[in-house]
């Protein structure tokens, strides 16, 4: 991780890889309600995230919700959980009840929204949070929207971290990163 000029870098080399994914704290808060936007930038090869309503977890690593990118398309506007994997694709409406059930209405083609996506240039990120309900849009589109009901694992309020992610070099940036938190 490096920051110059308002611009925070997570860049891996042949001669310095990313052997296990971590995250850069933000030490602010744990919010619960909150509207945060960002941009971002990331490499072909990138694969990155921010998470929210995390927990810490040793050694710079989380558990809890991520708003997920990569430059290949396959995870850019989806919604991640440790646990369960990717919760809600590019396209999705998601809702989980108390016990774990999951319903899934598509809202938009997956690959469309991607074309929206202007690869290794600046796009913006925004994930609005409120209750239950989650939203995600880039460059002011809606990707994905989720509300999880689910006690154990739909988290209300935690950290928010950006992820370096392991695996082939890569580079992934952010700047003008802002939230507006709305915790009674």
């Amino acid at each position: 991780w490096s920051g110059q000029n308002g611009i925070l870098t997570a860049e891996s080399t042949l001669e310095k890889p990313c052997a296990r994914s971590h995250y850069l704290y933000w030490t602010g808060g744990e919010p619960a309600d909150f509207d945060m936007r960002c941009r971002f930038r990331i490499s072909r090869q990138g694969n990155s995230g921010i998470q929210f309503r995390s927990e810490r977890r040793e050694d710079w690593d989380t558990w809890g919700y991520q708003a997920d990118m990569d430059g290949a398309g396959e995870y850019m506007g989806c919604l991640y959980q440790h646990e369960r994997g990717l919760v809600a694709q590019r396209g999705q409406r998601v809702q989980i009840d108390q016990q774990g059930n999951k319903s899934v209405t598509t809202f938009a083609d997956a690959d469309e929204l991607w074309k929206g996506v202007q690869q290794q240039k600046w796009n913006s990120y925004r994930i609005l949070a409120k209750g239950a309900h989650m939203t995600l849009w880039i460059n002011d589109v809606l990707m994905c929207e989720v509300e999880d009901l689910q006690p154990r694992l739909g988290l209300r309020s935690g950290i928010i971290a950006l992820q370096m992610h392991q695996g082939p070099p890569m580079k992934v940036e952010y700047t003008d990163l802002q939230i507006r938190i709305d915790n009674p």
